[in-house]
């Protein structure tokens, strides 16, 4: 699902940047149990992104905030999650757990010469996240931005700098999302900063609604700031 934000003029701060589609190339890696994964990487540089999609989406999702990120400075990955999108066949296996793969492409990164890797992680994609940096040594993952996310099992164990973005009125089957998330969040150790957004989006799905430019800003801020 392709946001007509790529070409468009985004405001970040008080800097309005013109998007000029970076090049975008599919590339593979593996995973620690040989699987191979599938991603789009867009821009270069020694600090890099992982963008890790909900599980309504996959990493062609992410092409427009991609080519924000990568116009930015970034080297940016946007990653299939084994099972979704082009996936390898006989990669999906029903004790899977998507924070390997993010781990993955963390480790992939910095053996690619990144200096700092940060994610950005979508509903499930963040919650993989933090189950990741859980699991990642010290320094491994530089931020993480939890979009709809209550930052994986063990939010206590999180490390680095953290972000937490959620609509005020997201709800799921079971209800509000809203007070699980702030529970985590409080449960969550320094650096950290929470965003409540005004609507009822979803995570991505933000990005298509009157707050999806707010959105982009409070990502690009968090990730470029000292």
């Amino acid at each position: 699902m392709c946001r007509p934000l790529c070409l468009a003029a985004v405001a970040v701060g008080s800097l309005c940047m013109l998007i000029q589609a970076p090049a975008q190339e599919p590339i593979t890696f593996p995973a620690a149990d040989g699987h191979l994964l599938k991603a789009d990487q867009y821009g270069s540089g020694e600090r890099a992104v992982i963008l890790a999609h909900g599980g309504q989406f996959d990493r062609k999702s992410w092409k427009p905030q991609a080519e924000v990120l990568a116009k930015a400075g970034f080297r940016v990955l946007a990653i299939n999650f084994r099972g979704y999108g082009q996936t390898i066949p006989g990669t999906q296996e029903e004790d899977w757990k998507p924070y390997p793969d993010v781990l993955a492409a963390v480790r992939y990164l910095h053996q690619a010469g990144a200096k700092s890797v940060s994610v950005v992680g979508a509903s499930m994609g963040g919650d993989a996240a933090g189950d990741a940096d859980s699991e990642s040594a010290a320094g491994e993952i530089d931020r993480i931005v939890f979009l709809a996310a209550e930052g994986g099992s063990a939010p206590e164990r999180l490390k680095g700098r953290k972000l937490f973005i959620v609509s005020r009125d997201d709800q799921s089957g079971d209800g509000p999302r809203l007070p699980g998330i702030t529970k985590s969040y409080r449960k969550t150790p320094q650096p950290k900063k929470m965003v409540i957004l005004d609507g009822s989006a979803h995570a991505q799905f933000i990005f298509d609604t009157g707050q999806g430019i707010r959105l982009l800003q409070e990502i690009v801020t968090f990730l470029t700031e000292p």
